[in-house]
């Protein structure tokens, strides 16, 4: 069980978003929840500067498309990365399983075959508390956390193909 604050991040330890280009994936499905998370996104991209005519926002219907939604993207964008965005909740039945690890898997996938990072911005709760918690409650918003995480690939990238490490 998350104990820390998703959102919590030193700005200051960022680098420069301005001219990044960043796609974001947003699950329908649990739309309540994925906004929520799409929000917390933005309000960090932007306040690193990143335009917003560099961010590009696709929805698809649910969390298993997410990777398909991500690769479409990097395929016809000019993206660095892709923040993938979901809330899959669990049920009654095995679903919840095999969404969560195909879901998993297809966006590790993306990134691998892509050489782009894509980020895993997807809650994976037992209930619909755990994800409200955790998307703008009191447990932060994953979206944030998704967010920064785009930011420092991006700038773990730049750095290898500028050979500054």
């Amino acid at each position: 069980m998350a104990t820390r604050d998703l959102s919590a991040f030193d700005p200051q330890a960022l680098p420069d978003a301005q001219d990044m280009r960043i796609g974001i994936i947003v699950s329908e499905w649990n739309a309540h929840i994925t906004e929520n998370l799409l929000r917390g996104a933005m309000e960090t991209l932007t306040a690193q500067g990143l335009r917003l005519n560099n961010i590009h926002i696709i929805h698809v219907p649910g969390s298993f498309e997410l990777a398909s939604g991500a690769s479409l993207l990097i395929a016809n964008r000019s993206v660095e990365a892709v923040i993938c965005l979901g809330s899959i909740i669990r049920g009654e039945t095995p679903h919840f399983e095999f969404v969560s690890l195909a879901t998993a898997q297809g966006i590790m996938e993306v990134g691998l075959r892509t050489g782009k990072p894509v980020i895993f911005g997807v809650l994976t709760d037992d209930t619909e508390d755990q994800a409200r918690a955790r998307s703008g409650g009191n447990k932060g918003n994953k979206g944030t956390e998704a967010a920064v995480t785009a930011m420092r690939m991006i700038a773990v990238r730049r750095q290898l193909e500028d050979n500054l490490f």
